[in-house]
C-alpha cells in the first residue's frame, strides 16, 4: 500500500510572511489600543481583503 505525502511548506511560509507584514502594517497605522487590536485581527484575514478588492477591481 502506498502512502501519499503532501507537503505545503512554501505556501505556509508565504502566508506566514504575509501575516507578519499585515500585522506590522495594520498595527503601525493604528491610532489607539483598540484600533491596534482590530489591526491584529485584520492581519489574520488579509487574504480575504485582497481577493475582495481584486474582484471588485475586475468588476466581477
Amino acid at each position: 500500500m502506498r502512502t501519499r505525502i503532501e507537503q505545503h511548506g512554501p505556501n505556509n511560509a508565504v502566508y506566514g510572511l504575509g501575516l507578519i507584514g499585515a500585522m506590522i502594517y495594520f498595527i503601525s497605522h493604528a491610532t489607539g489600543f483598540w484600533m491596534g487590536f482590530v489591526g491584529f485581527l485584520k492581519a489574520f484575514v488579509w487574504p480575504a481583503f485582497l481577493v475582495y478588492e481584486a474582484l471588485k477591481t475586475l468588476g466581477v
